[in-house]
């Protein structure tokens, strides 16, 4: 990757780690689920106006609603309502080595030695981090668990989309997110709907945040990152967002600035950076 692409790649994981502190902030006062199909519901009226699709595009943009917009969205939103968003945000990035390994397996990108070991170490950091006091009980485990199988699905899906333009892709899949998260939302947090009305003015800058900085922008960034590189190049860089939102919770909200944490942190960025060595030394650039 040019040095342009890693740099827009980084500054994508910059607002996708303080993404995570913005929705831990924003479903305290409004139901996950409900503030997940929110978030698509603005993403949707700012970009759909602006693209066209045909309808032969249709089924796979649903299958991508579902395993982006509530597979990954929703149980995320979910899953961080009680568990600390550092932590969150360091099992979310199972996402980052699953979806690698499942490009190895499906699309025949090659993975070489170098990078498995980065992938491991990586994980080995992964591991450091939520073994430390603030992991999340079975639930919220489970539902961020979920919420990163879902994403590795969804960058691979997005890989093999040739024809639609990324912004399309993220509008339309909003789009049609929508009716999915609101039902998930009918069923498990009808009761709580009256809290909206008693959402803050910061709740609802959360919201926004989270559609136009991490989806309009950051998705957008990301999937035109996905069209011209490998799954293998791109993802790695994800797994810098646990660091960044360790970081961010320990300075914006009073997360606890553990050893586990720093250790783990920076177990996961060597893996980084084997990862993308492997990348820089041995494949050629397709810019």
């Amino acid at each position: 990757m040019p040095l342009r692409d890693k740099l827009l790649a980084i500054a994508v994981v910059g607002v996708w780690g303080l993404n995570m502190i913005v929705i831990k902030l924003g479903v305290a006062e409004i139901p996950p689920l409900l503030m997940s199909a929110m978030r698509f519901v603005l993403v949707a009226g700012l970009v759909l106006p602006f693209t066209r699709i045909k309808r032969a595009d249709l089924p796979v943009l649903a299958l991508l609603s579902f395993t982006f917009g509530t597979l990954h969205f929703g149980f995320l939103f979910a899953g961080l309502r009680n568990a600390e968003a550092g932590t969150s945000a360091v099992i979310i990035q199972l996402g980052a080595p699953i979806a690698t390994l499942l490009a190895c397996l499906f699309l025949r990108e090659p993975l070489g030695r170098r990078r498995l070991l980065g992938l491991l170490v990586s994980v080995a950091g992964i591991a450091i981090l939520a073994a430390g006091p603030t992991l999340p009980g079975p639930l919220s485990f489970t539902l961020l668990t979920i919420s990163a199988t879902g994403w590795a699905v969804s960058n691979l899906i997005v890989k093999n989309i040739d024809d639609i333009s990324p912004m399309a892709i993220m509008g339309w899949s909003s789009l049609l997110s929508v009716p999915q998260l609101l039902l998930g939302s009918w069923v498990f947090e009808r009761a709580e709907w009256p809290l909206v009305y008693a959402a803050g003015w910061h709740g609802w800058l959360c919201v926004l945040y989270s559609a136009i900085a991490s989806s309009i922008f950051g998705y957008g960034i990301w999937y035109w990152l996905l069209r011209r590189h490998p799954i293998s190049a791109v993802v790695p860089y994800s797994m810098l967002n646990p660091l960044l939102s360790v970081l961010f919770g320990i300075v914006l909200i009073g997360d606890d600035p553990s050893p586990v944490k720093v250790a783990g942190a920076l177990v996961m960025v060597a893996g980084v950076a084997l990862i993308l060595r492997k990348r820089d030394a041995k494949l050629p650039d397709t810019a």
